[in-house]
């Protein structure tokens, strides 16, 4: 066989299935036969042409599966083991990566003549879907397979271990990035696939309250299971007012946004106590305006940070560790499964947000 089915991006509100070559394998890549990936919110950006990417690339960026067959220099892995891939693929080689930005890391890109900043490039670690056919196809290329791929721990199913090469990897990031602090109050605001996984990394880093914000209250339910003590519907309560009184007006320690919109970003800097972290996931595809007043002109010592989703086989294991732990169960969360066959409908399903979606597992 040589030839395997993918979903491409064809023009901005298109996409479709088409027939693609299995790729070659370079002496540093594995070949990944796809058993499970899904549909994330960038995909959708892509799809509506909010995010520029090739015609004919293959989207998705989230794989599980099994090796199919490995480069010549890849060591420790075998043909026929099941792993995952990070949604990120650095090649920990560049200046960015020995820097501690792995995620960022383009050095790739430097033969091609696209990055003259000695790997410096942002979001560069996307690969996925972004700059090289992803993984909603049945066949996948993981370039730098040997720093990349992680095995996938026996008696874990597919739908446990679909959260960590992105969504858990980000929402754990977003609370890593928030400084938190054992006995801290955390909110966090919008409880998508995303949000939700903030939710569970705040518990595990140790907050004491956590305030989840959303206006779906069946997702509002799922931050109760992964963490959240309070939840706030926006439809119902302002959220901003009702938080401070929370904290009896001191404002939370940190707050993270998971959604990327001025609305939630302001919200997340009007509730943040005078020297407290601002963690924002959000994909921005406006520019921003901070509001001064909260902001205290620039003078409270407030942290701004931001992140793109971690990847790499040490993170990975990591956070495999936490679901074989029975820390953390995001296999809830999985609400949907389709085939290949049918993604086109799957992705109609998940844009609109419709029949309590979160996640859906896509099954070539």
């Amino acid at each position: 066989m040589t030839m395997m089915k993918s979903l491409i991006f064809v023009e901005p509100g298109k996409i479709e299935i088409v027939e693609k070559k299995i790729p070659d394998v370079g002496p540093n890549d594995a070949l990944l036969k796809i058993t499970t990936t899904t549909i994330c919110g960038t995909d959708i950006h892509i799809f509506k042409g909010e995010y520029p990417v090739a015609k004919g690339l293959t989207i998705g960026h989230e794989p599980v599966g099994i090796i199919e067959k490995l480069g010549s220099a890849v060591m420790g892995y075998k043909e026929g083991q099941r792993v995952i891939a990070g949604a990120i693929c650095p090649t920990f080689t560049s200046y960015a990566s020995q820097d501690g930005f792995p995620s960022q890391d383009g050095g790739y890109l430097d033969a091609d003549g696209k990055c003259s900043c000695h790997g410096y490039k942002a979001t560069g670690g996307w690969r996925f879907g972004n700059h090289i056919d992803g993984t909603q196809a049945e066949y996948v290329l993981v370039p730098d397979a040997q720093a990349n791929l992680c095995p996938v721990p026996d008696g874990l199913t597919d739908e446990q271990v679909l959260m960590c090469p992105d969504i858990m990897s980000t929402g754990f990031k977003g609370a890593e990035n928030a400084n938190i602090q054992i006995g801290d109050v955390v909110a966090i605001f919008a409880q998508g696939p995303i949000g939700l996984c903030a939710t569970a990394g705040a518990r595990l880093k140790g907050a004491s309250l956590i305030i989840a914000v959303d206006g779906n209250n069946q997702r509002l339910e799922m931050a109760k299971k992964l963490g959240a003590d309070i939840t706030l519907n926006f439809t119902e309560v302002d959220v901003v007012d009702e938080i401070m009184k929370i904290t009896g007006g001191r404002g939370v320690d940190s707050s993270i946004e998971a959604l990327g919109l001025q609305a939630t970003f302001n919200q997340c800097i009007k509730i943040l106590k005078p020297g407290g972290t601002f963690s924002s996931l959000g994909v921005y595809s406006e520019d921003l305006v901070i509001p001064i007043a909260n902001f205290a002109a620039g003078l409270g010592d407030h942290t701004i940070r931001t992140a793109l989703c971690p990847g790499g086989k040490e993170r990975m294991r990591r956070l495999l560790n936490v679901i074989e732990s029975g820390r953390v169960d995001l296999s809830e969360m999985v609400t949907h499964t389709y085939a290949l066959d049918d993604i086109v409908e799957a992705y109609d399903l998940f844009m609109h947000q419709r029949d309590g979606v979160l996640k859906v597992a896509i099954k070539p």
